[in-house]
């Protein structure tokens, strides 16, 4: 497990060149992965513009600033993802701003398609379920904690309505967007508190 770790922080990209990447993806009109459709190409697209505005209107709450301010050893948030995820595109601008709290702690993103040992190690439910973000204590290389692929609320919404409707349709992902939209990455942000307490 550590040296498959080691292994993908060491081609794992900052946000900063991650967001960088998929900006020059949407020039070449192609999206991450295997899966080079025209729909998840759009997502990507949608995603470019959705963390440009997430990362100038996402603030945390001072008490969350000061709880992240309180992680006094180094780790490292290995993030699995692809240009395409509706959910990643709200997860990451709510965990860099955490990261910018505190240099201790080191956001990496790592494209899920490229690394599937890692990603089966932590498997939602059976299923490849993105974004993970895999905790990491630095010093040990242990991993202390992981979350994903989203918010319990949001969590329990997609529970509640496969539930009724079978499945989760096209319906249901546009009224996802709207619920985080209003949302404002407030349920995103609780969660990841609750994360730190893995970290002390």
């Amino acid at each position: 497990m550590n040296d498959l770790i080691e292994k993908s922080i060491k081609k794992a990209k900052s946000y900063i060149e991650y967001k960088s990447m998929v900006l020059d993806l949407i020039k070449e009109g192609r999206p991450t992965g295997a899966n080079q459709s025209e729909d998840l190409f759009n997502f990507t697209k949608l995603n470019g513009k959705r963390m440009k505005r997430l990362d100038k209107q996402t603030k945390l709450a001072e008490s969350s600033k000061e709880k992240v301010q309180e992680i006094n050893k180094d780790f490292t948030w290995l993030v699995l993802t692809e240009s395409w995820c509706g959910d990643a595109a709200h997860v990451l601008p709510v965990l860099n701003k955490f990261s910018e709290e505190n240099s201790n702690i080191d956001l990496k993103v790592v494209l899920r398609d490229d690394n599937e040992d890692l990603m089966n190690k932590f498997l939602t439910n059976g299923a490849m379920s993105i974004p993970k973000v895999i905790v990491i204590e630095n010093n040990t290389s242990k991993v202390v904690g992981s979350w994903g692929p989203r918010s319990k609320v949001a969590t329990k919404m997609v529970i509640d309505y496969k539930q009724k409707h079978g499945k989760i349709d096209a319906t249901f992902k546009k009224d996802l967007q709207i619920w985080y939209n209003g949302d404002k990455g407030v349920q995103i942000e609780n969660d990841i508190v609750e994360l730190l307490k893995e970290m002390k």
